[in-house]
């Protein structure tokens, strides 16, 4: 997760804190860049106590082999490096690539499971519940992997490069379609819609990704005020959150989200807490709920997976403690902490365009709790099923959610739905691409 609002504030401190001559790493010709990382990194990183003492610049062949050797390990699975330009384009949805993403049942068959609307995909017509059988020709089954994951070989997300597929559509009929990757503008909300369910005005709203709509200030997503207006003019008496495929995103985009959700009357109290380590102790901050709109819920219905990871467990963890907090579908990925970019803090990282975005503070709601590298345990088990598109009442996560909106409960036939799938989305990517998961 990153607060980017945070940046502007810290830039006035007017330091370039890590290129300093007291810098312990002894720095060589043509080591420059690796010095300011570990430089950076002993100044902002939230587990600098753990960093190496010293730290041999030669023996490392790349960038992301120092940062990889010299992370916490035991915790940290987060910190990485991309470059200025891909940062900042991925918190604004600018993307490149197909522009779609895929799930497994629990058959081990392989379903798109989301299309961003103005990507290569999109604009050719796919949908969720497409089911995937050949890739370049291939059997999904050969692209398994020793490790039981797959890799489809796709290649970088590179504009010009082609893929094929086949398809079975949901009536049966088989499709080839080449797509060739581009640049897009990808879209965050992937479905809303409002369900009559037992004399209750439900909606539902499949949310992937915190990003911020470029040029608004403060930081916010005009997708989000859309679709909070949409749920507020239709009168919803309860509301649905799939983030089943998101990975997180910008800290501001997600306050926004709680601000919505909250109750007025806990305008002015505890969202969360950040916590930075302890060279940086007076920049700790509480964020305070501000109210927007006039939802008015009681409980708020998560569908999550393990793909459901950073922004997405902020927004659960900080409503926790003031309303009812329902999750159906399987565990959380557990990343109780988050980042902000340093490269504004190096000139050296600067110049060479190297974003560096290690884990630089831990989040805490208004009780305290921050523990959750484990992830948040579902309420309800329920497996996926990616066969079927968005707001089809067969969708068993969906189906089970207003079931538990009519009856208070979720009975035993949609528990024996659960499986763990073989290899999630996320487990297919790192860094940046791991925030933002999606080919």
């Amino acid at each position: 997760m990153k607060k980017l609002n945070w940046l502007f504030v810290w830039v006035l401190l007017g330091v370039w804190a890590c290129d300093t001559e007291e810098a312990p790493t002894p720095v060589v010709p043509g080591q420059e860049v690796k010095k300011a990382i570990v430089d950076v990194m002993r100044e902002w990183y939230f587990w600098n106590l753990e960093l190496p003492t010293s730290v041999d610049l030669a023996q490392y062949e790349s960038n992301e082999d120092l940062l990889d050797a010299i992370i916490f390990k035991p915790l940290d699975r987060f910190s990485y490096l991309t470059t200025q330009q891909a940062f900042n384009n991925s918190f604004v949805g600018r993307n490149a690539g197909h522009g779609f993403g895929f799930a497994f049942t629990a058959e081990e068959r392989l379903f798109v499971s989301f299309v961003f609307k103005e990507a290569p995909a999109g604009k050719d017509g796919w949908e969720r519940g497409w089911e995937i059988i050949e890739i370049n020709g291939k059997p999904i089954a050969s692209y398994k992997t020793s490790s039981g994951g797959y890799d489809f070989q796709l290649g970088p997300s590179d504009p010009g490069i082609s893929n094929s597929f086949t398809f079975r559509l949901p009536d049966g009929t088989t499709t080839t379609r080449t797509n060739v990757k581009a640049e897009y503008q990808s879209n965050s909300v992937l479905d809303r819609r409002v369900f009559e369910e037992g004399g209750k005005k439900v909606g539902y709203w499949a949310y992937q990704s915190f990003r911020a709509t470029a040029g608004l200030s403060p930081t916010r997503s005009q997708e989000v005020q859309n679709s909070m207006e949409f749920f507020q003019n239709q009168g919803i008496n309860e509301l649905i959150i799939d983030l089943r495929y998101n990975g997180g995103g910008s800290v501001a985009v997600a306050e926004q989200i709680l601000n919505y959700l909250i109750q007025s009357s806990n305008t002015g109290k505890v969202m969360y807490t950040n916590k930075l380590n302890s060279l940086k102790f007076s920049l700790n901050e509480t964020e305070n709920f501000n109210k927007i709109g006039n939802l008015a819920l009681n409980r708020v219905i998560f569908i999550t997976s393990r793909g459901s990871a950073s922004a997405s467990e902020l927004v659960i963890n900080s409503l926790e403690p003031y309303m009812e907090v329902v999750l159906i579908g399987d565990n959380t990925f557990g990343k109780p902490v988050g980042s902000f970019p340093l490269s504004r803090y190096s000139r050296t990282l600067e110049t060479n365009n190297v974003e560096l975005v290690p884990i630089t503070f831990a989040i805490a709601n208004s009780q305290g709790k921050a523990e959750y590298f484990e992830g948040f345990p579902a309420n309800f088990r329920v497996g996926d099923s990616p066969e079927f598109n968005w707001g089809d009442p067969r969708d068993l996560r969906l189906a089970a959610a207003l079931q538990y909106i009519q009856d208070g409960g979720v009975s035993g036939r949609w528990a024996n739905t659960y499986y763990k799938p073989v290899w999630e989305m996320i487990d297919g990517f790192k860094g940046l691409e791991q925030e933002f998961p999606a080919y």
